[in-house]
């Protein structure tokens, strides 16, 4: 089981790298047509979306660390504490963006804490 929460923990880390992308540096090209936007309301949310986006690179950087920190019960609970508030976002996200966050975010960051907690 650890090793299956290992890897949805990753692709949870690659999904959230692809997230700060759109939001950040993507978001004039890619993110505009993910988030459905015209041109004139991604002018009004741009600076919105970039701060956005630096705070899911601190969820990506939580979870880096629970990869590569060399003392394992540090690296468990940076991997713990970015998955909890990915969960959180993503209950935030459903309930004031799009649904579908729930089920991006939410269910996929769960079952990971689940499968560490049974491992």
């Amino acid at each position: 089981m650890l090793m299956l929460a290992q890897i949805l923990t990753a692709l949870i880390l690659l999904l959230h790298v692809y997230i700060v992308l759109i939001e950040t540096v993507l978001f004039d090209s890619r993110g505009r047509k993910v988030f459905g936007l015209s041109k004139e309301k991604a002018e009004i949310v741009r600076a919105g979306m970039s701060n956005q986006g630096c705070y899911n690179g601190f969820l990506v950087a939580a979870l880096a660390l629970g990869f590569f920190h060399p003392d394992s019960a540090i690296a468990h609970a940076f991997t713990v504490y970015g998955l909890v508030c990915i969960a959180v976002a993503g209950v935030w996200g459903a309930a004031t963006v799009k649904k579908s966050i729930l089920y991006l975010q939410t269910v996929p960051a769960v079952t990971a804490l689940l499968l560490y907690h049974f491992a």
